[in-house]
């Protein structure tokens, strides 16, 4: 019998904060009163952060949002750090079934890059916390394993799936980013979307002239800044053209074999030979990869040494 994954991480040395993410951690003993528990101080937590920003929230701050004395918390959560993962974990929550079922790779990925940026623009502060790798946590897992899933059929090898879904989740940070801030700046001066972006179009065309920024200049008089679509979503698509390329140009896999085949196969793998011409099989495509992509890379130095020329 195979051990559960709780079992294999009650091995480890888990921070408390991924062994609370994930049910495994020990609860205290006993509390202040019952209604304490780690989900209602995350929860006060994240309200803080929702009203007053990252910056707001501390264990004094949530505690005096619960009623509660700061040293109280610290039974259920030992560390600000731990609270701001849990914080983060409960934020991004789970993708939506859309990431699954919305049609082939490129429509999953996009349902995922939006539910990334809507989650952003609900709880902007989440892209206040520092990176510090890849969190360990079930929602955090459950976010990249919707985008793998989305690679699943392609003939991309793992690695390449994963920087795909990388990409993507990449580009939904910085228009997060981007939406977030201009959201904030919205509240505090009180203005429409539409107020604001006139308002930095007439700042621009004020301040940018033909001769310092001719490009630019051209661009705002074509009225770049006032238009009210997603300045964001061409460059993802365009992003997603370059995968579906890269993905036309990738080798197939083989149709999934029968269960005599596979009965076959392993007969076959005792046969040293056959094991060693897998092995050449492996290393021709791996060597046609690395072929492909110095192709693309001599490609962009020969285009580049054209716009020099011209």
């Amino acid at each position: 019998m195979s051990e559960t994954p709780e079992s294999d991480a009650a091995e480890l040395e888990l921070p408390r904060a991924i062994a609370l993410a994930w049910g495994i951690a020990a609860n205290p003993q006993r509390g202040p009163k019952r209604e304490m528990s780690v989900e209602r101080i995350v929860e006060a937590a994240i309200e803080v952060a929702d009203a007053d920003g990252l910056a707001a929230v501390s264990m004094s701050a949530v505690a005096a949002r619960l009623g509660f004395t700061p040293m109280s918390l610290y039974r259920y959560v030992t560390a600000k750090d731990d609270l701001l993962l849990l914080m983060q974990e409960e934020a991004v929550g789970l993708p939506s079934e859309a990431s699954r079922t919305a049609g082939d790779w490129r429509a999953q990925l996009t349902a995922l890059y939006d539910g990334q940026v809507a989650r952003y623009v609900r709880h902007p502060w989440v892209l206040d916390i520092p990176i510090t790798g890849s969190p360990v946590t079930p929602n955090s897992a459950a976010w990249m394993d919707a985008g793998l899933h989305a690679l699943a059929d392609t003939p991309l090898s793992h690695e390449e799936r994963l920087s795909v879904m990388l990409l993507v989740t990449g580009l939904a940070r910085w228009t997060g980013i981007v939406f977030a801030g201009y959201a904030r700046t919205q509240r505090e001066a009180d203005v429409t979307a539409a107020e604001l972006t006139a308002r930095e179009d007439a700042l621009f065309r004020a301040l940018v002239t033909e001769d310092a920024y001719p490009h630019l200049a051209a661009a705002i008089a074509a009225g770049v800044f006032l238009d009210d679509g997603d300045p964001f979503r061409f460059g993802v698509e365009r992003a997603l053209d370059g995968v579906a390329a890269y993905i036309a140009s990738a080798p197939h896999p083989a149709a999934p074999p029968s269960a005599a085949e596979r009965d076959d196969d392993s007969a076959l793998l005792a046969d040293k030979r056959y094991r060693e011409a897998q092995k050449a099989v492996r290393q021709a495509e791996r060597a046609l990869r690395d072929a492909r992509k110095a192709a693309r890379a001599v490609a962009r130095e020969a285009r580049e040494r054209l716009r020099r020329q011209n």
